[in-house]
């Protein structure tokens, strides 16, 4: 709930300095978090970890609509969704370096005493959720695979 308290003073901000950018983009996180803290079963209330969870999959869909403005041409859309991405990049937990993930998973890997790559299932549920917010999970998987084969 910290985090949507901190968007909405961020947009006050926002309109002060007279940043469209960042005041849309904040905009935006705002109704998408409000559109979740209304949903059926959410008792009106989003929590830090749910918020930037929401934070993450719109930063994922921003870079995709990048990629996809930048293969038809069109680098003044690309430019201005990669503007928008760097603003709520700004709220999401400092990524982990590959590695500081390459350790986490030994250590898990070892915790569970896993041997081979059938059990690989194993290890990605626990590090998917240990890493979470922190680490992409094509990055998690790619050194899983790594360390198990």
């Amino acid at each position: 709930m910290e985090l949507y308290n901190t968007i909405s003073n961020d947009i006050k901000e926002a309109m002060k300095a007279q940043d469209k950018v960042a005041l849309a983009t904040l905009r935006n996180i705002k109704k998408v978090l409000l559109e979740a803290k209304t949903a059926p079963g959410a008792n009106d209330t989003v929590s830090d970890e749910d918020a930037i969870k929401i934070i993450q999959k719109l930063v994922k869909q921003g870079r995709e609509s990048a990629q996809l403005y930048e293969s038809q041409n069109r680098n003044d859309l690309a430019q201005e969704e990669l503007a928008q991405v760097s603003v709520m990049e700004k709220y999401l937990p400092k990524p982990l370096s590959d590695e500081e993930i390459n350790q986490a998973v030994k250590e898990i890997i070892a915790e569970l005493g896993v041997t081979s790559m059938q059990e690989m299932g194993k290890v990605m549920g626990v590090a998917s959720k240990r890493l979470a917010g922190k680490a992409d999970g094509r990055t998690i998987s790619t050194i899983v695979k790594s360390l198990l084969s």
